[in-house]
């Protein structure tokens, strides 16, 4: 079984073969029951958010033998999630990543920084 750390990694290893923008880790832990982790990443456009959700979605699934649980906003391509259980990916165009601000929404004081990729 693959420790999340790793699928985090694997996550963001896929996300820069296609160039994605400001990757962030966040740690949610003890936050939420949903998930253990957050991979928050931008796409220049909805072509390449669509791209870089699919990409990471095939990769872990033909490299690693890791499927999705689901994902949602395709069509539009403004934000792509791509639930991975334990890590949950964010895939979104700029101004849709600055107007929710997830990073803040998950900050948590006293816990040191988030890692940054």
């Amino acid at each position: 079984m693959i420790e999340n750390e790793d699928l985090t990694r694997l996550i963001v290893n896929a996300l820069e073969d296609l160039k994605a923008l400001d990757i962030r880790i966040l740690d949610v832990r003890g936050q939420t029951s949903v998930t253990d982790w957050l991979v928050i990443a931008s796409g220049t456009s909805s072509r390449h958010v669509k791209s870089l959700a699919g990409h990471v979605a095939d990769d872990l699934k033909k490299k690693y033998d890791i499927p999705t649980l689901g994902s949602e906003g395709q069509e539009d391509a403004e934000w792509v999630l791509v639930d991975f259980d334990s890590v949950v990916l964010h895939v979104m165009q700029p101004p849709i990543r600055e107007f929710y601000d997830l990073e803040r929404l998950w900050e948590r004081r006293g816990r040191g920084p988030d890692v940054e990729h």
